[in-house]
C-alpha cells in the first residue's frame, strides 16, 4: 500500500493558479493565447489556469512519454500526440504539471519554437530545480518543490492518483524506483 503525505493543499493550489492566471492575463491583455497542455499530467492545471485567464484563450494538447511507470526520467522523450493547430504567429503558453530534469520541456520547447510562434511561454505548476539536467527557463511557476515524487492534481504514479485534489508526496515511491 502506498503512503501519501500532503505537500500542497487544494486551497493553496487554487490561490496560486489564480495568481498565475492574473499574471498571464496582464501579460497578454487584448491578445489571443493558445494554451497547450502536456497530456496527461497537466490537464487539471490547464483547466484551472484557463478559467483564471481573462485574455481570449483556446486549447490544444500534446503528449510525450518519458517516465512510463517509473518515478525517474528515462532520458528519452517520445512524441505521442502532436498539436492540431498551427502555431505560426500565435501567442503560445505551454502548460506543464512539473519540471524535473528539464529534458522533456527542452524537447517540447524546441519542437514548438520551430513552428514560429509569436511568443512561446512556459507555465509549470511545479518546479523541481534540484533535479535539473537541462537548463530551461520557466515563465510562470506555481511552486518550487524539493526532490520528492509527487502525485495528485493530475500527476500520477502508474496512472494512479491523478484524481486527488491536493498534491501529495508518494513516500513509498522510493521502493518503486
Amino acid at each position: 500500500m502506498d503512503k501519501l503525505r500532503t505537500c500542497i493543499s487544494q486551497q493553496r493550489i487554487a490561490e496560486r493558479v489564480g495568481e498565475l492566471g492574473r499574471q498571464i492575463s496582464d501579460d497578454f491583455a487584448n491578445e489571443q493565447v493558445l494554451l497547450i497542455g502536456v497530456l496527461k499530467g497537466a490537464t487539471v492545471f490547464l483547466a484551472d489556469l484557463a478559467r483564471q485567464i481573462t485574455a481570449d484563450a483556446t486549447f490544444d494538447f500534446i503528449a510525450v512519454s518519458s517516465y512510463g511507470d517509473r518515478t525517474r526520467h528515462t532520458g528519452e522523450v517520445k512524441l505521442l500526440k502532436d498539436v492540431d493547430e498551427s502555431l505560426e504567429e500565435r501567442n503560445v503558453i505551454l502548460a506543464e504539471d512539473i519540471v524535473d530534469t528539464g529534458l522533456t520541456l527542452s524537447y517540447l520547447k524546441n519542437l514548438l519554437q520551430a513552428r514560429q510562434p509569436k511568443a512561446l511561454k512556459i507555465a509549470a505548476l511545479l518546479d523541481k530545480p534540484s533535479r535539473r539536467i537541462q537548463p530551461i527557463e520557466i515563465d510562470y511557476v506555481g511552486f518550487v518543490i524539493p526532490d520528492e515524487f509527487v502525485v495528485g492534481y493530475g500527476m500520477d504514479f502508474a496512472e494512479r492518483y491523478r484524481n486527488l485534489p491536493d498534491i501529495y508526496v508518494l513516500e513509498s515511491a522510493a521502493d518503486a524506483m
